[in-house]
């Protein structure tokens, strides 16, 4: 419990007078459900912005994955490699298809999945990989890409943390087969729930939008060929999203800075390691990360985030690694990067309107949490 009044989250989203106009009209139209102007526009506009040949929107991130690998035929038998260092949806997708996910390490140069530790892990039953653009850095989809063309799999870019980032002047949203975002009220553009795919495969974007309506005939309607799912956006959730791609270069920016001015003014701490950034990409200004201690230090973290709560200041540690967690457990997994990455990441504070003076108290308010290292 924190022992002072003003409190930092560690997200907020930034909505406007823009957003309320968009979702009152959209209210007001009657189209509330999952037809209407602002979901046709929201389709449109963020495959552009994507350079994708088409976007698939849906409810949320996890129910995205999930129809990526369902529209691809990806079941029972099947196997799905993926990071051990992500969040639970990215296994979670995989096992709702019947298919096992099978996890490997990340790399310490950008915590995203290893496309060596990939290439050893593919056998017969692979079909897919997922890679994951932790923490707003995008995965190496140039290695990636080359990977699974060579051996037949899709590619599907998790990126629920990246949207605005790019790899050698390429968007998130046409580097992979299939990508999936996330929209929900932490993510770098929010509609509180939400998501979408993004694709140029015709053929896959087809099967998913047949999927994602209860697997209701385009052409018959209320004959169902096969069984779907109600995997839907609303036009009210997509409202608000026209209303925020019209922001999301100032909302971007705005977080670029904020992420920029931790980086800047905690440069000095030796006890504190910004995330690594590779040559080419720009990432995405999602959460800023850092890494707490040296490399195998498992209790320094843990301690800084317990300061900072009592100090007014929410963090939120690294994901557990997937192999660790009951429903995906796997004791032989060996990924030594991940499991020291979870240990001692920790994100702070990160939204748009976290201004000058407020992040400079933030500042103040870790270095004491890390004086207390000493």
């Amino acid at each position: 419990m924190s022992t002072v009044d003003d409190r930092y989250p560690v997200a907020r989203p930034s909505l406007s007078d823009l957003e309320e106009r968009y979702l009152v009209d959209a209210l007001r139209s009657g189209w509330v459900s999952s037809q209407g102007r602002y979901l046709t526009d929201f389709e449109d506009r963020f495959a552009r912005r994507c350079g994708a040949g088409t976007t698939v929107a849906t409810a949320n991130g996890t129910v995205a994955l999930h129809l990526v690998l369902a529209a691809a035929g990806i079941g029972p038998g099947d196997e799905v490699i993926v990071p051990a260092l992500t969040y639970v949806a990215t296994a979670n997708a995989v096992a709702y298809c019947g298919a096992r996910a099978v996890c490997v390490d990340v790399l310490p140069q950008s915590w995203c999945v290893d496309p060596a530790a990939v290439r050893a892990a593919i056998g017969p039953r692979t079909r897919a990989v997922v890679a994951v653009d932790l923490y707003g850095h995008p995965a190496d989809y140039p290695a990636l890409g080359e990977l699974c063309r060579r051996h037949g799999l899709l590619l599907v870019a998790d990126a629920a943390e990246s949207f605005g980032a790019t790899v050698d002047g390429r968007p998130t949203g046409a580097l992979a087969d299939a990508t999936t975002f996330s929209f929900f009220g932490n993510k770098v553009i929010t509609s509180g729930e939400g998501g979408c795919v993004t694709t140029s495969d015709a053929t896959l974007a087809e099967r998913m939008r047949l999927l994602r309506n209860q697997g209701m005939d385009p052409h018959r309607r209320y004959y169902f060929p096969v069984l779907g799912f109600n995997y839907r956006m609303t036009n009210l959730a997509a409202a608000l999203l026209c209303a925020q791609l019209d922001r999301a270069d100032e909302i971007i920016a705005r977080r670029d800075a904020v992420v920029a001015g931790y980086e800047a003014q905690l440069a000095d701490e030796p006890a504190l390691s910004a995330q690594p950034v590779v040559p080419g990409v720009r990432r995405a200004p999602w959460m800023a990360a850092f890494l707490v201690g040296p490399e195998g230090d498992t209790t320094s973290r843990d301690a800084v985030a317990r300061t900072l709560d009592r100090l007014g200041v929410e963090t939120r540690p690294f994901f557990v690694p997937i192999p660790e967690l009951p429903a995906h457990r796997d004791p032989t997994a060996h990924c030594p990067v991940t499991v020291d990455l979870s240990r001692r990441g920790i994100n702070l504070p990160t939204y748009p309107d976290l201004t000058g003076p407020g992040l400079k108290t933030v500042v103040e308010r870790v270095r004491a949490a890390l004086a207390t290292l000493a």
